[in-house]
């Protein structure tokens, strides 16, 4: 079928396809020339009225030309009045854009996208709120303005959020974050589906690239899409006050009209698993957790680089000098709580009321630069070594051990192939030396032999178990008020 479309069927609705955007086009950028602020906040003049009416007509040629013969539409959306924002999941494919042709509602854009030729200007047309990335203050002005919007009392046009941020699967919900929410005003939430025999529309982490997808499915004769509006969701006194219990409570309503699970990972944990780095994270690693539990504290590990440095020259003044929680809290400059508490528990390896900073810092330093392995194992190297600037088969097992966050490792191999001389220490530019001769030394000293089958290790040529990464299924999510497992348990 592949093959008989791609000689037929493909060209014709691919040109009908790029035909139909580039046919939007005048009318987008008339339609945008002159128009401000101040005029989005009066009612749609009767020539704008047309115009919405003309590039919604071509909008959907354009899909109807990729096999999109009828959009399954369920729900009433709601007006501006009653909802200014509409929250929109699972988000697993630049095909979600249907809805947002659709309905013409406004949607949070990096800048960049206004650049590119014709799509910008629809995209303009529909006033976005964009996000630049050069500017470091961009996050904050974004959720200004997005609630500037939400709380005009139905002047500005709906704004159309995917709250998950990254695309998934759909196999289940993962966490959303609480921008679409901070305003404290009432949602729509919108789920999707695509209910096909087989599965082209979806863009994930791994698997296939963006032109395969687009070319698998125009080779499908028929594709289906429902778009289901659910009721609009009037957030309690509380749920204002908290955006995170908002945002929480609105995926739940959704995971359960889509019949999924839902999951405490977010976007950055799929960084955090899927680095390329040379020391890949197992399936069973608790760094996931530990990540999570960072976050909790708020602390933002993409900013915490800074501070690394300062935690390391503590740890190092330290020495081998275990400390209890309350130590643990000093050294953090955060009160005791049940998240520190988790997180000191995820240390205790011997649930004797004492951990090692060093592994903490070890573990910091994985989280929040996940590709860099040799940075992280460097300063392992100078928070473990001797006086002599070496260190043992044991030290480098529990160096080892922390930055992938599992219970035991057997180093031996790895450590004999770096030990030529047979000292029985090494150091770090003995390490380093290796590393760069065998860039793959993970896979070839550790995972092969320690990991591959007992516990379940994904590679990067492998595919995860839901298109995230190898630790977020549903099934594996598990209850998150029970006890926390040990790193060394």
């Amino acid at each position: 079928q592949i093959a008989f479309m791609t000689l037929t069927l493909f060209p014709i609705r691919l040109f009908f396809a790029a035909f139909m955007m580039l046919l939007a086009w005048p009318f987008a950028f008339i339609a945008s020339m002159g128009s401000d602020e101040q005029e989005l906040e009066k009612p749609l003049s009767w020539w704008r009225k047309i115009v919405d009416v003309l590039l919604k007509a071509i909008m959907r040629m354009m899909w109807l030309a990729g096999g999109f013969h009828w959009i399954n539409v369920k729900g009433r959306r709601a007006l501006p009045a009653e909802a200014a924002i509409l929250t929109v999941a699972p988000h697993s494919s630049y095909f979600d854009a249907i809805p947002v042709t659709m309905t013409f509602a406004s949607i949070v854009m990096k800048a960049e996208s206004k650049d590119i030729p014709v799509w910008g200007t629809l995209i303009k047309y529909i006033r976005p709120v964009f996000v630049s990335r050069a500017d470091q203050d961009s996050r904050r002005k974004t959720v200004e303005e997005i609630k500037r919007r939400a709380q005009s009392g139905g002047k500005w046009p709906q704004i159309m959020i995917f709250p998950e941020g990254t695309c998934t699967n759909r196999s289940c919900l993962i966490t959303f974050k609480p921008g679409a929410f901070i305003p404290g005003v009432p949602v729509q939430p919108v789920v999707l589906r695509y209910p096909n025999k087989l599965d082209t529309i979806t863009w994930t982490w791994q698997g296939p690239g963006a032109f395969e997808i687009l070319w698998l499915t125009l080779c499908q004769f028929h594709n289906s899409v429902e778009i289901e509006f659910l009721p609009v969701y009037i957030p309690s006194e509380e749920e204002r006050k908290n955006p995170v219990l908002y945002a929480n409570n609105v995926r739940r309503v959704m995971a359960e009209a889509l019949g999924v699970s839902v999951t405490d990972y977010t976007f950055e944990d799929c960084q955090l698993a899927l680095a390329e780095g040379q020391l890949r994270l197992p399936s069973d690693t608790c760094l996931l957790e530990f990540a999570k539990l960072v976050r909790s504290l708020g602390l933002k590990p993409e900013t915490l680089e800074d501070d690394l440095d300062k935690y390391a020259a503590s740890a190092m003044k330290m020495k081998r000098e275990k400390v209890n929680l309350k130590e643990f809290s000093a050294y953090l400059e955060f009160p005791v709580s049940q998240t520190l508490e988790s997180m000191f528990a995820l240390f205790d390896e011997n649930e004797d009321g004492v951990i090692d900073i060093r592994e903490f810092v070890i573990a910091l330093s994985v989280v929040c630069k996940p590709s860099k392995t040799l940075e992280t194992i460097q300063m392992a190297f100078q928070l473990y070594q001797s006086e002599g600037g070496t260190v043992t088969e044991e030290d480098l097992a529990c160096i080892l051990k922390t930055a992938m966050g599992v219970s035991q490792i057997d180093v031996t191999h790895l450590f004999r192939a770096v030990d030529e001389e047979e000292k029985g220490k090494i150091t770090y530019d003995d390490f380093y030396t290796f590393a760069v001769l065998h860039p793959h030394f993970a896979e070839d000293y550790l995972y092969a032999d320690q990991m591959g089958a007992e516990s379940g290790l994904e590679t990067s040529s492998l595919s995860a178990p839901n298109g995230i990464c190898t630790d977020f299924s549903p099934d594996n999510s598990g209850d998150r008020r029970k006890p926390l497992q040990k790193k060394l348990n």
